[in-house]
């Protein structure tokens, strides 16, 4: 069993995944004045216990890192994973100078397609792995390079993006896609090979600029998207499949165990009409039961 909780930020990321085994992670942070220490409180609260905490950085956009001075001075990121990256920011914040003082210390480890590493995804030493795969990038794709020489000239580094894949033994399978764009996407096509997937984090916060080609869609067979928190106006919102829609929704959970997952969301009044009721009361605000 496991949980993976999705936060409601406004416009950024921010998830974490309290492992069956002695694993916690963070995937990307995105904090306020308003929220930091809530969140920050909650993670703490959440990783009591387990040996291994990591910190996942899809990439060092302020709606990714916001806050992450914050998490660091209150939580001590002792496991920074990041692409190998250069990226510099005309207008540089705490967050972004934090980020590169986690990027280029001594704490790092720079994932890429096929990377393994203990506790990642090997078991060693009486723990359990935490089931994380990395799908993309290809360090040696000329495309991916591309995207690494404009991050370091100051341009987006959207497109550096990893593709980060957790997987509960038999149970769901979850992708997060950072904030890649749809024309890079179509661009590596030819390059890359997708799992099936159960749950898919839609890039770029749902927006069309992120669209997921859909002989991706076809490749994953997604069957539920979760669409972030940019504005309506230029959300897509992936038509013809079953979606939640975090502007709608607030904070999602996750309560992942053999062949399902428990769905749970902040909003009382949010309802879907595709997820099976098996009357869980484990959260509050229960909204079905997605059978994987």
């Amino acid at each position: 069993m496991s949980i993976v909780k999705s936060f409601s930020v406004g416009n950024g990321d921010m998830f974490y995944i309290k492992h069956g085994s002695s694993n916690f992670t963070i995937i990307d942070c995105c904090m306020g004045d308003e929220n930091k220490k809530e969140i920050t409180d909650e993670l703490i609260l959440e990783a009591k216990g387990k040996d291994i905490t990591r910190f996942i950085s899809t990439h060092p956009d302020e709606d990714h890192i916001h806050g992450l001075d914050y998490l660091d001075d209150n939580m001590k990121i002792l496991n920074f994973y990041c692409v190998k990256n250069e990226a510099t920011k005309a207008d540089e914040t705490l967050s972004f100078n934090r980020y590169c003082d986690l990027r280029d210390g001594d704490k790092v480890f720079n994932i890429h397609e096929g990377c393994s590493r203990k506790w990642m995804n090997q078991s060693g030493d009486g723990r359990g792995s935490s089931g994380i795969n990395i799908i993309w990038p290809d360090i040696d794709n000329n495309d991916y390079k591309d995207a690494l020489l404009k991050a370091k000239n100051g341009e987006s580094p959207n497109n550096i993006s990893p593709i980060i894949k957790y997987s509960l033994d038999d149970g769901p399978t979850i992708l997060w896609m950072g904030d890649l764009e749809t024309e890079f996407m179509e661009t590596i096509e030819p390059y890359i090979t997708l799992p099936d997937i159960d749950i898919l984090i839609a890039p770029h916060h749902g927006r069309d600029s992120g669209k997921v080609p859909e002989n991706w869609l076809k490749e994953m067979a997604p069957k539920s998207i979760i669409i972030g928190e940019a504005q309506s106006q230029h959300l897509n919102y992936y038509d013809g499949y079953n979606t939640i829609t975090q502007n709608s929704a607030g904070d999602i959970i996750f309560d992942c165990t053999i062949d399902k997952a428990h769905i749970y969301v902040s909003n009382d009044n949010y309802k879907v009409n595709f997820l099976v009721n098996e009357y869980k009361t484990t959260f509050t605000n229960y909204i079905g039961t997605l059978n994987v």
